[in-house]
């Protein structure tokens, strides 16, 4: 029997044909959801309220940026502590839609129960007229990330060892690159963000289309395995390389080319961030 780790094993049990990329695609519109929880993504030792609002809201609205879509619509299922207050609620659900506001995104409703922490699963509806899919990868295309990644695995570690990071670190508020996505969507061959590391998330890309890759760029394992980043891994055909720059150099976002899409079994070494 093959090993599979057990969040693909529990994706794989159902059936639909519309499973399989950041979010699902039905027509024009776009559904998808991320849990958020605390002792899982968080701990609230490490976060103010409306930090942890912020970032529940940016890495669900991430897998709407990530396939070219704009956010309408966000539905909130949250689960209370006993022990937070009416004040830490506000400062919560404020930045929440704060943030969600910041892309046009409307929290229409959701639901509430009491537990023992703080949990938070966020479904986002959204519109685009042209999906960026993890499916269309061709032979030949180049796959590049954007971004300075490393930093939210190297704030991680120094929170686990009691140690201060800097308010605003990716860890806390990744930065998404919903202008370069929307300006450069008609040179991308396919795309994802990157929440479970870079050689994780290249990983998948290449499992999903049966393609390996060539390397161009050696990556160390510090930016590598670095989860949780949600910057963009994407691909295009060399010949695209120069007008792709240029965007990125336009909308200001950091792009690193280190890899070629080949017909062999080639994957990285991928450390699960899931168990």
């Amino acid at each position: 029997m093959r090993i599979i780790d057990k969040e693909s094993y529990f994706i794989d049990r159902f059936a639909s044909k519309h499973i399989g990329d950041d979010a699902a695609v039905i027509d024009d519109t776009l559904y998808s959801t991320d849990a958020f929880f605390e002792e899982v993504h968080f701990k609230r030792a490490w976060m103010s309220m409306a930090q942890i609002g912020r970032k529940a809201m940016l890495v669900n609205i991430s897998d709407a940026i990530a396939m070219n879509a704009k956010p309408k619509y966000a539905l909130v299922t949250v689960s209370l502590p006993r022990d937070l207050s009416y004040e830490e609620i506000d400062e919560l659900t404020q930045s929440m839609q704060a943030t969600a506001a910041e892309y046009g995104c409307e929290i229409i409703g959701g639901d509430t129960i009491g537990g023992d922490k703080l949990h938070l699963s966020i479904t986002i509806i959204s519109k685009s007229d042209h999906p960026l899919l993890r499916t269309t990868l061709n032979e030949g295309d180049l796959l590049a990330y954007t971004g300075v990644l490393g930093e939210s695995k190297k704030d991680l570690d120094a929170l686990f060892r009691g140690e201060k990071i800097a308010p605003d670190s990716r860890f806390y508020a990744p930065t998404l690159r919903a202008s370069f996505v929307a300006k450069a969507r008609a040179f991308l061959t396919s795309g994802m963000d990157i929440s479970d590391g870079l050689f994780c998330d290249t990983n998948k890309l290449l499992d999903i289309n049966k393609y390996g890759y060539e390397i161009l760029n050696t990556i160390n394992d510090n930016t590598g395995l670095s989860g949780e980043e949600y910057e963009m891994l994407i691909s295009f055909k060399e010949v695209d390389l120069k007008q792709i720059r240029a965007i990125a150099e336009e909308t200001q976002t950091p792009l690193t080319v280190f890899a070629k899409v080949a017909r062999n079994d080639e994957r990285f070494r991928c450390e699960s961030h899931h168990f």
